[in-house]
C-alpha cells in the first residue's frame, strides 16, 4: 500500500488578528498621486498592480485630504471623502471619515472613540 503525504495549504484559513488595514485605489491619475503621498509615510506599504493599487498599513493611516490636495495641484479643500470614496474600491479595516482626513484602523478598539463606542464591559 502506497502512502501520500499531503503539503500544508499556503492558503489555509487564519483568524489571528494582523494589525494591518488597507485600501484598494483605482490606478488612475488620482490613485496613483494618493498611493504616491501615502508611499512617504511610516508602516505604510505601495503595490501598484495593473489595474488597481494596494495601500496597506500597519496599525493606523491618514489619508489628509489637504496634504493630497496640494499634491493633484488643487486648492486646499478639493480632495475630500466624496472624492477618497470615488478613487477606493475597497477596503478592510475600520474607516472613519473626517472633515480633514480619512482614517484607517486595523483594530476596531482602537476607532472606539470616533464612533461613539463603549469599550467597557457590563
Amino acid at each position: 500500500m502506497t502512502t501520500y503525504q499531503v503539503n500544508e495549504s499556503p492558503f489555509k484559513s487564519d483568524n489571528t488578528a494582523s494589525n494591518r488595514c488597507g485600501v484598494t485605489l483605482m490606478n488612475n491619475q488620482v490613485g496613483a498621486v494618493v498611493a504616491n503621498v501615502m508611499r512617504t509615510k511610516e508602516n505604510v506599504t505601495v503595490m501598484p498592480l495593473p489595474s488597481m493599487i494596494r495601500v496597506d498599513a500597519v496599525g493606523r493611516m491618514d489619508f489628509e485630504y489637504d496634504e493630497i490636495s496640494e499634491a493633484l495641484g488643487e486648492e486646499s479643500g478639493y480632495f475630500d471623502a466624496a472624492e477618497f470614496e470615488e478613487n477606493m474600491s475597497t477596503h478592510y479595516g475600520r474607516m472613519i471619515h473626517q472633515d480633514d482626513r480619512t482614517i484607517m484602523f486595523a483594530n476596531p478598539e482602537d476607532a472606539a472613540e470616533y464612533i461613539g463606542f463603549d469599550l467597557t464591559a457590563r
